[in-house]
């Protein structure tokens, strides 16, 4: 049994519909637009609607059901948004924790003397001269140790992994 909703009825129930509609959002445009879908939803299945039934019952339960449905929608998508966003968070990390191991890995292939010099003077903050003093070397083997362990470094960390010679002194 077909039942139609008149003009006359729709136009004194929508300043209710809308005053309602704008306590759940609490914004005038999403309002609207939420009394819009429900008055849509109540003339697509106005036959479905009980003789019987309140007209006005019927269009806030429509209404409120709507509401629930797109806070529903939205926490799905800000939920599917969040596992992107946490996914392109992640996938930076491990590049970042990545760097990070291949540049410790590099720093731990160096010789022991460029090791200790770009401790000393890069991660303590020591002097080149504070640093020829605390290993007992002249300030101009700190300089030329220091150049060729920062060399050496940036290759590694670069792929490039031409480690100069040692050389033994007897």
């Amino acid at each position: 049994m077909r039942q139609d909703i008149t003009d006359e009825q729709l136009r004194a129930l929508l300043p209710r519909l809308r005053r309602f509609a704008l306590w759940l959002t609490r914004h005038g445009a999403s309002a609207d637009d939420l009394v819009q879908s429900a008055v849509e939803r109540a003339l697509t299945w106005r036959g479905t609607r009980q003789a019987d039934g309140d007209l006005r019952a019927w269009l806030f339960t429509i209404l409120y059901r709507q509401f629930i449905d797109g806070q529903r929608r939205q926490r799905r998508y800000a939920r599917i948004l969040a596992l992107f966003v946490h996914a392109e968070e992640q996938t930076t990390a491990t590049e970042e924790v990545a760097e990070a191991r291949s540049m410790l890995e590099a720093f731990a292939r160096l010789a022991p003397e460029q090791r200790a010099l770009l401790l000393l003077v890069g991660v303590e903050g020591l002097s080149y001269r504070e640093a020829a003093d605390a290993l007992g070397v002249p300030i101009g083997t700190v300089m030329s140790r220091l150049s060729r362990a920062r060399h050496a470094l940036r290759a590694l960390g670069e792929g490039q992994i031409n480690l100069p010679p040692v050389r033994l002194l007897k």
